[in-house]
């Protein structure tokens, strides 16, 4: 049940209004109470955490209080921080999310580092994406590899046009093409890339209701599960990039903390002559790195 208590004409200043926030977040279930009321203070008050810090006493402006407390109630309804500010940070850059791609996580830098290792050293690169959403991997990679162009697939339009405004907003659009896709079909089988990567829907359907609720509730479903056992999308990408990539030309792919094995065994090695797996920040084996013949 959410707990909201009323601020108005109760907490004048930052000090106290970030106490009474923190109880409210505390009651409702945020993991880190304190942070998250001080974090959305700032974003309320469009100043950085070193004012809430020097100006404790500082008093709210009455649109000030009635904004600040709009963003406690949607943030103890669990709606995440990212969906509230808009914005995330991800390999140092900000990318707008919505509530139509997935939030960017700090693990899917990993993909973004190894995509970078494997064209840093080629001329005029050219990789895809399957499943593009926010376009923080594409775009990321992009904003290292200066010459490199994409192509960037997704099954919704919606995200395609977030992906869209982050290329632009981050200065790469003009090296990012843009399609609606189900995975690869609309591409033309002459069409060959030096890296085909993604983040695909990994979550099992009877997984969905036990991930957190800014995850389960407020993230795209489309973009958590394929409505199965969670590897039907990672088999389709697995199975047909063979034929967009270049000889020698690599798949980066992320999956789930305990799907390797899995993964593992839908390689051919006749066609693929490494595969490689690495683990997480936690130690999970997460992601997989082949490269075909």
């Amino acid at each position: 049940m959410l707990i909201v208590i009323s601020f108005r004409g109760v907490l004048p200043n930052i000090s106290e209004t970030i106490q009474k926030a923190s109880e409210i977040l505390r009651l409702n279930g945020i993991a880190e109470p304190r942070r998250e009321a001080n974090s959305l203070l700032s974003l309320a008050l469009n100043k950085d955490r070193t004012f809430l810090i020097a100006h404790s006493e500082y008093e709210l402006t009455h649109l000030e209080e009635k904004t600040f407390q709009n963003f406690i109630e949607r943030r103890a309804n669990r709606e995440p921080f990212q969906h509230i500010a808009g914005k995330q940070e991800f390999y140092g850059l900000d990318f707008i999310v919505t509530p139509d791609v997935l939030i960017p996580r700090p693990e899917t830098e990993l993909i973004v580092e190894k995509g970078i290792e494997i064209l840093q050293d080629l001329e005029n690169s050219t990789f895809c994406e399957v499943g593009i959403g926010s376009g923080c991997i594409s775009v990321s990679i992009l904003h290292e590899i200066k010459m490199a162009k994409a192509f960037g697939l997704d099954i919704s339009k919606e995200a395609l046009n977030i992906a869209n405004k982050n290329a632009e907003n981050i200065g790469v659009f003009k090296r990012l093409e843009l399609e609606m896709s189900d995975v690869f079909e609309v591409l033309d089988e002459d069409t060959k890339f030096d890296l085909i990567v993604s983040n695909p829907p990994y979550v099992p359907s009877k997984d969905v209701s036990t991930l957190q609720a800014e995850v389960r509730d407020f993230d795209p479903i489309i973009a958590l599960t394929d409505g199965g056992d969670g590897l039907s999308i990672i088999r389709r990408i697995i199975n047909e990039s063979p034929k967009y990539l270049k000889p020698e030309g690599f798949l980066l792919m992320e999956m789930g903390f305990n799907q390797s094995n899995e993964v593992r065994e839908m390689f051919d090695l006749h066609i693929w002559q490494s595969v490689d797996f690495f683990p997480d920040l936690q130690g999970f084996l997460r992601m997989v790195k082949a490269r075909i013949f």
